[in-house]
Formats: C-alpha cells, structure tokens, sequence
C-alpha cells in the first residue's frame, strides 16, 4: 500500500466580500481537490490544539500524526534538524527573520516580514556577515532559504515572548518584540543587526534595482529539540518529504524521513509545483509514504493579496494534486490525506485556528458525496470531524473509511 499527504499550507480561508462572501477556496477553479472530496471521507479537522498558537510547526505536527501537547517544543527546532544543526540538552533555537521595517507617523512598523522575498544567495551573504559580527558568547547564526534563517543560543534562555513578525505585517512592533527573561539579549542582537545593514553592499544593490532592502533581523520561535518517535517505527513504513521550507524537512528529519530534493522549488508562487507532484510519484517505485507540501498558499495569505492565493490553489490543485491523480490512476493500492495546516486569512494577513476541509480517500473504498466541492462550507455540511487531527495519520494507514468522528 501507498501512502500520500497532500498538504497546501494556510489554503483554508474566511468569506471575503471581494469574493461576493466566498472564501478563496470556494472562488477557485480546484477540479482534482473537488473530486477527492466527492469521492472520499470529507469533513473538518481541527488541526491547531487549544491553547497552541496557529503555526505551521504546530499544525504540521498534527498532520504527521504527533499530538502537539505531547511532542511540540517549539518551531525553531524542527528547522534546525532540518539544516543538519545539531542541539545539544541545553541549547535553544531561534528563527532569524530578514525583515524589512519601515516607518509610519513616527512608528517603527513591520513592512515586510520577508524583505522582498530575498533571494537566498543574498540573504546567505548578508547572514554570514551578521554571524561573523555577532557570533560569539554562545551566539551561532546559521543560513536557511531565502528570508529564513537560524540562529543558536547554546546554554541559552527560552521563556521570554517572541511573536512571528508575519503576524505583525503593517503594525508597530513596539509592542511584539521579544520580552521577559533573556529578551534583553535578543533585543541588542537585532538593534545591532540594523547597523550591520544598513550599509550593507547587498542592501545597496537591491536599493538601486527597486528591491526591498533587509533592515533587521527578527528573532522568534525558540524552543529545545524535541523527541519524537519516527513515523517508521510507529507504522513499519518508509518514506520522504517534499518542501521548499525547513520546517517541513525538520518535521521528516525527527519522523525518519528522506529528504527529496525536487529542482525549482522556491516556497513561493513560482516554485515547481509539477515537479513536486513528479517527483512525489517517482519516490513511491521505492517508498511507502510520501509527504508533499507547498508553501505559496501560505504565503499569498500573508500578503492578503486575494489574486495571489486562488492562483497558488489553482496552480496546487492542477499541478501537484492532479499530477499525483494522473500519476496513480493506474493503481488501486493507495490512499491520500489532502488537507492545510491551518487557515492563513487574508483579511488578517496571518495564520487562524479554525478547523480546516480534509479528504482521505481510497479507490479501494470510494464515496459518493454529490457535488460538493473541496471547501470551508461544504465540508463543515458533511457532519464528518476530526477533533483530533493527528488521529487521521492514523486514518490513513489504516484505512479507516467508516467514522464520523474521531
């Protein structure tokens, strides 16, 4: 049996009046995530715990089947597994943003938590030279993708508040910074980050080209590597992981799986969406699991640029989820988990708790559900709900096609 997840991060949504009251999933052309939900167990999932903040590292745990109260430390972890940085008991990891902050009516303001969605050999620069700089005293700075990044506080602190700066698009960040104890710390690495930057030869090349420039490093996230029992143990399966984004791949590192590499994959709208559906498909000939997730959804989100994310959910849906249908329509041995992680509002501009439209479905055990389409609305009217999201890893491996509610 094979075994697949398909994972379009933030595509749940709420109503938008621009859409005449629909969400962006309603609005978009998704044929193939239509007909999986026509054709398999559909309903709702409430992927974020209570009391856990809506992030991709909570809401992609509970997909892989790790309950969150148990096994979450934080989000900076998994992407330092994923950069083959190794923590130590206690050692803490830290996201390192490069950021854009701008200025309104003599209020400094998170402009762009992206800076521009900086190209990756920019950033990897710009990254090694604040670490050549501020890199002592048990302070490690490490570069990621694009505008993500890691930095490392051996012995250090974790209990002070951070907020993720793309929570904060547009707003004073007076109030979001880093506070409680160890913050201090924190504080006097991004002020120094802005002197480091604010000359920096990449910044005046992207000045001159139009670009936005890095001003700021944005440090939230941290956490202690955590200890989770791999996905091969647990279900005797073997497999890999599919992502643009160290979160993702850290997530594997920890459930035992192998890294895919797949050319042109960016995390954004330009990414290879085919590929990844290519290459997902070539990877079951030797595995029994693969996980595929695109980022761009998410992203499009956190610009509240409506026209942005219905063509991210209709290049996923056409180019990844139809590519892996095409790619397995010759077999009956299969199921598929097709869901997000969370909602990302493009109102709001940033993640939201709500549960979320999930498919698992099976052409050994196909369904009849009308003509409803893979949506908030339609899925919340099949009664179908999974509580408990990590359960349905479980579902899938199981092929459990007969509850209502887990």
């Amino acid at each position: 049996m094979k075994y697949i997840i398909l994972q379009g991060d933030g595509m749940a949504d709420y109503p938008l009046d621009v859409l005449g009251g629909k969400t962006p999933l309603e609005a978009a052309k998704t044929i193939h995530m239509d007909w999986l939900a026509r054709r398999g167990v559909f309903g709702l999932a409430h992927v974020i715990p209570e009391g856990f903040p809506p992030g991709s590292d909570v809401g992609n745990m509970s997909i892989m089947g790790y309950d969150p109260a148990i096994y979450h430390t934080g989000r900076s972890p998994l992407e330092a597994a994923s950069m083959g940085v190794a923590l130590g008991a206690k050692d803490i990891a830290f996201r390192c943003n490069l950021v854009t902050l701008g200025s309104s009516a003599g209020d400094t303001i998170m402009e762009d938590f992206t800076s521009g969605h900086i190209s990756t050999e920019e950033a990897k620069e710009i990254i090694h030279d604040i670490g050549r700089a501020l890199g002592r005293d048990g302070i490690e700075f490490f570069a990621g993708v694009s505008y993500r990044h890691l930095m490392v506080w051996r012995d250090g602190k974790e209990k002070m508040a951070t907020t993720p700066p793309h929570d904060i698009t547009d707003r004073k960040i007076s109030s979001y910074v880093p506070s409680g104890d160890g913050a201090d710390r924190l504080l006097r690495l991004m002020e120094a980050s802005q002197a480091i930057l604010a000359d920096h030869p990449v910044n005046k090349k992207r000045q001159l080209e139009g670009q936005r420039r890095a001003t700021s490093i944005w440090l939230w996230g941290q956490g202690r590597a955590p200890a989770l029992p791999p996905l091969t143990t647990r279900f005797g399966i073997k497999g890999g992981v599919i992502s643009a984004v160290d979160i993702i791949h850290g997530l594997g590192v920890y459930a035992g799986l192998e890294r895919i590499d797949v050319p042109g994959i960016t995390g954004f709208l330009d990414t290879n969406y085919r590929g990844k559906g290519e290459y997902g498909i070539a990877s079951l000939e030797k595995n029994d699991f693969v996980f595929i997730h695109v980022e761009a959804t998410d992203e499009a989100g956190h610009m509240g640029d409506v026209e942005k994310k219905i063509q991210a959910l209709e290049d996923f849906d056409e180019k990844v989820v139809g590519t892996v249908l095409n790619g397995m329509a010759h077999r009956k041995d299969w199921r598929v988990l097709l869901m997000p992680d969370h909602p990302t509002s493009i109102a709001l501009k940033t993640h939201v708790s709500e549960p979320v439209p999930f498919v698992l479905y099976s052409p050994q055990e196909p369904r009849n559900n009308g003509t409803v389409g893979y949506n908030e609305k339609d899925a919340a009217q099949t009664g179908v709900v999974a509580r408990q999201a990590f359960k349905l890893m479980e579902a899938l491996i199981e092929g459990r096609q007969t509850w209502t509610e887990i």
